[in-house]
């Protein structure tokens, strides 16, 4: 019996699992993480093109290989080094949009300062946006207006004309009113202060919104997906509010998820009511 046993057990020797240690789980993990985000990245930037575009050179590069073709394969081995640096060259906003939006993830955030419970602005503030953008609304003003939280915006204020006024709804209408010298590009608020208006911000190119939306929404989209700002956008064709937040549009926007998510950027709200604001975005998000 022993003799069977041991014969079945060498018969099976070699077929062997790999150890595992937990090290090993952490590191597959942060692979998978790394290679996901950047799949999503190359999928929404002109990175796809390059893909694309190294793809058929390496298709090319094999089939001089297979053919021997001596100049074709020179070429590639003296210029690879030099397209190396090209790439990093050419795409460079692209690969520090990446870097920014790395640093900007919750599992990235958690091991940064945690946030001030100071309120960014009062609630006088936040209904004067609120009654500015229902009255655009309503006539169809276009308007771009880029709420700043904790990442600076002084980047793209620096673009624009400086106003540092009190926020309030008669002044937001004013500035985007049609054939006025502030109503081109964007108004960042800062606490409760308009800081400047006419500020160009970065567009989005991301290959998934929608080909109805103008460089008004892009831009919004741009900025919001550099920083953490809440961006806040009226349609001068329809005169319907969206949000950008952390890349994201939500179209079709009620003044109730305008104040639910103001009050988000206020920093006034509690975990409970951070919740409900959750699901109500993603409600709309779904709808959307």
């Amino acid at each position: 019996m022993r003799a069977i046993l041991d014969s079945i057990k060498q018969s099976f020797d070699w077929i062997s699992l790999p150890k595992f240690a937990v090290t090993d789980v952490i590191e597959i993990l942060l692979i998978a993480f790394l290679i996901y985000h950047l799949i999503n990245w190359i999928k929404q930037t002109r990175a796809w093109y390059l893909v694309k575009g190294l793809a058929m050179l390496l298709i090319i590069w094999i089939v001089a290989t297979i053919f021997e073709f001596t100049a074709i394969l020179w070429i590639f081995r003296n210029a690879i080094s030099v397209g190396i640096i090209a790439i990093f060259i050419i795409f460079q906003p692209e690969l520090r949009r990446a870097l920014e939006q790395l640093g900007q993830n919750r599992i990235v955030g958690f091991f940064g300062t945690r946030q001030s419970s100071i309120e960014r602005f009062s609630d006088e503030t936040r209904e004067e946006i609120i009654a500015a953008v229902e009255a655009m609304a309503a006539v169809k003003t276009g308007a771009l207006i880029v709420v700043e939280e904790k990442v600076s915006l002084e980047e793209y204020e620096k673009t624009g004309i400086a106003l540092d006024s009190l926020v309030t709804s008669a002044l937001l209408i004013n500035i985007f009113e049609h054939n006025t010298p502030l109503h081109d590009g964007a108004v960042i608020v800062r606490g409760n202060r308009a800081v400047a208006a006419t500020c160009i911000l970065p567009v989005s190119e991301n290959m998934r919104l929608s080909k109805e939306l103008g460089t008004r929404h892009r831009a919004g989209v741009g900025v919001s997906e550099v920083s953490d700002c809440l961006t806040i956008i009226v349609s001068e064709e329809t005169g319907k509010v969206a949000l950008a937040q952390r890349g994201q549009l939500i179209r079709d926007v009620d003044e109730n998820l305008l104040r639910s998510k103001l009050n988000e950027s206020q920093n006034k709200s509690t975990g409970t009511q951070r919740k409900l604001f959750r699901k109500e975005w993603n409600s709309h998000e779904r709808q959307a």
